[in-house]
């Protein structure tokens, strides 16, 4: 089919980039880099950096840049874990200790982040949950080292005096961000995409299929479409939401159906005279794939695919259907047939614009490697398997 997206009416005057999308962009690549950043939030400006890549020689840097005793930040999911519950919210603050800087707080505060080892060390602390209460800052600063791809923990400063707070950063030479656009992130970035370019690209099972590919304006993640065959954009188009699986799409991973899913949806739209399959950058169910791996090695030690996303500090499923939602609507569809064994999928297409008018089965046996985490998701996650 040919590929017309809705043109912007006025190309000439398209908005200027998102320049708050960009700097949370930047800051997301400082802290992958191993360096701190600010985040500021009205009256609220503190200094942070992620705990997966922490060293002693910044714990010390940090104490000196702002005068006061930093704190170690986690998620509801890994504080509880550890045995640690928030004062309130979704963030857990903890005091660094001189238990913690005696016997290397770098290490220890990486433990406290990577459930590797919690097996073969399940006893860490004490921990004693810090005098002050996590807000917003503190959250958004989590959500940095999720958009990083990094585990979600964090080591943040005391507040920085606020009339002292961008001549401060100007002076170290940092990067600051806003709680709120980084917050906002996911959502604004997907509703950023644009359309690209496409591509008549044949494949094997389904000769008359187009990939195209969308991008947003300030260069941020790419996600791509397969228009199967010549779909009828007057009735509720045939849809698979698939998020990309490294392991399983490109490897053959037996661990998951994720490989069986992609190649079946294209089978299953070739024969019904055609579709569209959305491919999302959402790796491991949005937490990336070296998260994923280290969910994988969870697994091997017992824990099934919720509980060890959740030992990590994720929720058990962090993806958006932003992304989706922007696509079909450059694409011209406004009603979808959805391909899909997890009704949770329904429901967060709907809750971004897309009207579901039904949900096909698409379920595949298991095998020897996958059975236990397909019955989880059944048994946990609601997944239609039958």
């Amino acid at each position: 089919m040919a590929i017309e997206p809705r043109p912007e009416k006025n190309k000439a005057n398209k908005p200027l980039l998102d320049h708050n999308i960009v700097t949370v962009e930047r800051a997301a690549g400082e802290l992958r880099r191993g360096l701190p950043v600010v985040i500021s939030d009205g009256q609220d400006v503190i200094l942070m950096q992620s705990a997966e890549l922490l060293t002693d020689t910044w714990i010390d840097r940090f104490q000196d840049l702002t005068e006061t005793p930093p704190v170690i930040g986690l998620t509801y999911h890994r504080a509880n874990i550890l045995r640690v519950l928030p004062r309130g919210g979704d963030v857990a603050l903890i005091k660094l200790s001189e238990h913690m800087i005696e016997y290397g707080a770098a290490a220890m505060i990486q433990s406290m982040a990577d459930p590797a080892d919690d097996l073969r060390q399940p006893l860490k602390g004490p921990f004693h949950v810090a005098d002050q209460d996590a807000g917003k800052i503190h959250a958004a600063g989590l959500k940095l080292c999720k958009i990083a791809k990094l585990l979600p923990a964090a080591l943040f400063s005391g507040f920085i005096p606020t009339e002292d707070g961008p001549q401060w950063t100007a002076q170290k030479g940092l990067l600051q961000a806003s709680a709120s656009d980084i917050l906002e992130f996911d959502h604004r970035d997907g509703q950023a995409l644009r359309f690209v370019t496409s591509a008549k690209v044949p494949l094997a099972g389904a000769a008359k299929t187009t990939m195209v590919a969308f991008r947003p304006d300030d260069g941020g993640t790419e996600h791509f479409a397969l228009i199967i065959g010549d779909p009828n954009r007057h009735d509720p188009v045939l849809t698979r939401v698939h998020s990309e699986c490294f392991t399983g799409d490109l490897l053959g991973s037996l661990k998951c159906d994720c490989g069986d899913q992609l190649n079946g949806a294209i089978k299953h739209m070739q024969d019904s005279g055609g579709g569209v399959l959305l491919y999302l950058a959402q790796e491991g169910r949005g937490i990336g794939l070296i998260n994923k791996l280290r969910a994988y090695q969870l697994q091997d030690q017992g824990f099934d695919t919720i509980d060890a996303n959740e030992r990590l500090g994720f929720h058990a499923d962090e993806r958006l259907f932003d992304p989706a939602a922007q696509m079909l609507k450059i694409l011209g569809f406004d009603k979808i047939r959805l391909l899909t064994n997890n009704p949770l999928k329904v429901d967060g297409l709907e809750k971004c614009g897309v009207t579901v008018t039904q949900r096909v089965p698409h379920s595949f046996p298991s095998n020897a490697h996958n059975n236990h985490y397909l019955q989880t998701k059944k048994k946990r996650s609601g997944h239609l398997l039958s």
